[in-house]
């Protein structure tokens, strides 16, 4: 039997911490082994028994979660999930945590709103179960990803028909597709900072909550020299700019005559997520064939796979991110397994891959 993931949550609200106790519980593959009300107390723990992850707050009294966080690289790396409410502000907040080395983020789930719960419960049990598997720096988990499914996984069948099989002809134009998830915000920052203000136009699907989106645009935006903006229903897709997915929304790229621009929908969650990369990556076989190119990189399970497959058969270049450079190597790998993947190539070449494909064209 796989190992169960270990978890120890660190938050200083008592429902809170009682709640997200009850939905990282009801998966079977996690046990909660302790809950800490700040970082003095989940030390104290950690010394009596290491979690396989952390969830950590960020605002607590005597110490904040960044700095805590930062204590933990630095001293025992261990995978840790910052949990959050939502809030524009907050969301700047863990955009620093990222940078200094948590996994992911997550939502406090919301007391006693059922409906929201039992599909954030999903999200926050999948985002944890990833981050066991994360390589973050200093160690490097043995454990093998557990497929669990608490409940029916949609495919991109729910938002939009399948590819018609027809080849869409070639033009001058190309359209950059991308999907990541799990690692995924350091690594799109690692490849958008190395193309030129005049690259083909790229749409993004990372998974992240609603609100933290539109914060992660904005900071790639001041260190890019792409135009990067969370993405609203009807804007167009040019060179020179980048288009992310909001959270909690579903985007499809679409076609009028020469031009491209994306939709922004609401919907059911696909291979468990929302935005889901494999309905950006059927829109695009969809509605550009051959002048697309995918690129799928960092994250735990198989989102993606199907899209980039029939992105390939509708004549797209298609590339994966390889395991070496890969925080969690389940998209990627799962993409290569279908059959879908041109090359796998690692981080450091994905910008000069798009770059060569956009001089092919």
């Amino acid at each position: 039997m796989a190992k169960k993931t270990r978890v120890l949550i660190v938050d200083d609200s008592a429902s809170v911490r009682q709640t997200l106790t009850a939905v990282l519980e009801s998966d079977p593959d996690i046990e909660v082994i302790g809950a800490a009300s700040d970082p003095f107390m989940a030390a104290k723990k950690m010394q009596e028994d290491v979690p396989d992850v952390i969830t950590l707050d960020v605002e607590m009294p005597r110490m904040d979660g960044i700095t805590f966080l930062r204590k933990i690289m630095s001293q025992h790396p261990i995978p840790v999930v910052m949990c959050s409410s939502l809030t524009e502000a907050g969301s700047e907040t863990l955009l620093q945590a990222l940078e200094a080395g948590a996994v992911d983020v997550i939502l406090k789930p919301r007391i006693g709103a059922a409906d929201h719960l039992a599909e954030a419960g999903q999200r926050i049990c999948q985002v944890v179960k990833s981050a066991a598997q994360a390589r973050v720096t200093g160690i490097r988990s043995s454990r093998r990803a557990v497929a669990s499914a608490p409940t029916a996984k949609l495919t991109a069948d729910a938002v939009l028909p399948p590819p018609s099989g027809k080849a869409m002809a070639r033009t001058t134009e190309m359209v950059v597709c991308v999907g990541a998830s799990t690692g995924g915000t350091e690594a799109l920052r690692k490849m958008l900072e190395k193309l030129p203000a005049n690259s083909p136009g790229i749409v993004i699907v990372q998974h992240m909550p609603e609100k933290f989106t539109a914060a992660f645009a904005r900071r790639l935006n001041t260190i890019c020299d792409v135009e990067i903006k969370e993405a609203q229903d009807g804007d167009p897709v040019l060179r020179g700019h980048v288009l992310i997915a909001p959270g909690d929304k579903h985007m499809l790229l679409e076609r009028q005559g020469a031009r491209y621009y994306v939709s922004v929908r609401n919907g059911p969650l696909v291979s468990r997520h929302r935005p889901s990369v494999d309905v950006l990556f059927r829109s695009a076989a969809r509605s550009a064939g051959s002048n697309a190119m995918g690129v799928i990189m960092t994250g735990m399970g198989d989102d993606g796979a199907r899209g980039m497959l029939e992105m390939h058969q509708a004549g797209a270049f298609t590339i994966a991110q390889d395991e070496a450079s890969s925080i969690v190597f389940g998209m990627p790998k799962e993409a290569i397994a279908h059959g879908g993947v041109d090359r796998v190539v690692p981080l450091d070449q994905l910008a000069r891959e798009i770059l060569a494909e956009d001089r092919r064209r």
